[in-house]
Parts: C-alpha cells; sequence; structure tokens
C-alpha cells in the first residue's frame, strides 16, 4: 500500500527474507528491512524525513490472569480477555518516536510499544483494561516478543535506509506485515508495506500440517499415544 500525492515521496521497501523456515533446533533469525525514498523534488530533499518501521506478527486471542497475595497465598484475582493481540510487534525508528510526531498520530499508526492497538472483550472498566494492557506488553517485552529500538533505522544520503530487526526463536508461525512510513514535519507523507511468512519445516512443520489438515485423526492419534506410552510407562515400572 502506497500513500503518495504528486508532490509526496513514495517508499519503495524490501526484506531481506520473505520466507523464514522454522526448523529444529531454530535460534532466531537477524531480518534486514532496507529500501528507498523517492522523491520527486529529487535525492536532496529527502534528508529530512524520518523512517519508522513496524513489523507485526500474526494476532492471536489471550486471556491474561492477575494474581494477588491473600492469606499468604498467589491467587487469581481476576482476568480480562482481548480477541486480538499481535504475537510479535517491533518497531524500529531513525529517532524516538516522541521526537517525531505527537501522541495521536502515534495511536493512529501504532508507533511503539505504547500505541499497541488491543481490541478487549466484554465488558471492563478503562483504568482496568488499561492494566492489563500495560501487563500484556511488559509480559511479552519480557519474552523478546515485543520491543522498540529509537536508533534502528540508518537513513544513507537522504534516499536508502535500513532496519534490523531479530525474531527470537519462540516466535509465531504465519504471515507478518513489515509497514514502513516516512515522515516528515509530525507528517506521514508516504508508507508501504512487506510481506513475511514464517513457515515450520520438516518433521515438526509436517506435523502442524497434519494437525491443520486432518484434526479428528491428529486428535486421535494424540490420545492413543498418550494412553499407549502410559501402559508402556506402568509396565516398566511394574517390573522395576
Amino acid at each position: 500500500m502506497f500513500l503518495s500525492g504528486q508532490s509526496e515521496p513514495i517508499l519503495v521497501p524490501e526484506v531481506s527474507e520473505s520466507r523464514i523456515e522454522v526448523r529444529q533446533g531454530f535460534t532466531g533469525a537477524d531480518l534486514l528491512l532496507y529500501g528507498a525514498i523517492v522523491d520527486p523534488a529529487g535525492p536532496g530533499a529527502t534528508a529530512d524525513y524520518d523512517i519508522v518501521v513496524v513489523l507485526k506478527g500474526p494476532t492471536e486471542p489471550i486471556r491474561l490472569r492477575e494474581k494477588e497475595r491473600i492469606a499468604g497465598i498467589w491467587m487469581n484475582a481476576g482476568d480480562s480477555d482481548f480477541r486480538s493481540a499481535p504475537s510479535f510487534f517491533a518497531v524500529a525508528s531513525s529517532r524516538p518516536i516522541s521526537e517525531i510526531v505527537d501522541p495521536r498520530t502515534a495511536a493512529i499508526y501504532e508507533l511503539g510499544t505504547n500505541f499497541i492497538q488491543l481490541s478487549p472483550s466484554g465488558m471492563i472498566d478503562p483504568q482496568v483494561q488499561a492494566r492489563f494492557a500495560r501487563g500484556l506488553v511488559d509480559m511479552r517485552q519480557r519474552a523478546g516478543l515485543y520491543k522498540q529500538d529509537a536508533e534502528g533505522v540508518r537513513i544513507k544520503q537522504g534516499v536508502l535506509y535500513q532496519a534490523r530487526i531479530a525474531l527470537p526463536s519462540n516466535v509465531t508461525t504465519g504471515p507478518y506485515t513489515a509497514e514502513t512510513f516516512a515522515i516528515a514535519n509530525g507528517r506521514v507523507v508516504a508508507s508501504a508495506t512487506a510481506e513475511i511468512e514464517v513457515v515450520k519445516v520438516g518433521l515438526e512443520g509436517q506435523v502442524v500440517v497434519a494437525a491443520q489438515r486432518w484434526s479428528p485423526l491428529y486428535g486421535l492419534g494424540a490420545i492413543l499415544l498418550s494412553l499407549g506410552m502410559g501402559w508402556l510407562a506402568g509396565r516398566l515400572f511394574a517390573r522395576l
């Protein structure tokens, strides 16, 4: 997708890998997102542009539970459901976001981990919802799944840009989108999107495909395998 006018720049994005294969022993991947800023006014006119790259993984529903210490015992004190939360979210920018756009613009384009658009399910107090949202972001930041780099984009000669975003080993497979924004004077003047696919291959990939295509048989096989392993373990312990 491009946002451009007669006098607005155009972004031409590229990614180092449009398909990332997750095999047994996968330790993560280093993704390079790069491209060019094409400005009708000429190369020198792009010197004042900032670049922000937002990489998002597949969305998924999630339930958060809050624990509280009651009578010396940790117990569930509350919970909240989100219909869609990105499994992975990373932002890289040429400068701190607060120096590039105002909070309203950052919220519209999700330019930062503080501006991730979550979809809560059911009726919940706004303050409680905000607390659970902060908890979700903090939890996934500690897992390396949400991250933000205020100096993660390099711009060369006002035309070429590049950003590196590391994908950890625990990433969710599925379609990823890399959105790149060119910003001038606090306004998004151009944007473009690149697609990335993270897939499981090998034996793990075959298991995933089997589970999706033949889910009833897959479930029955899993039950039979569990029963067989339990029976075998019982026989071994009986002999010992």
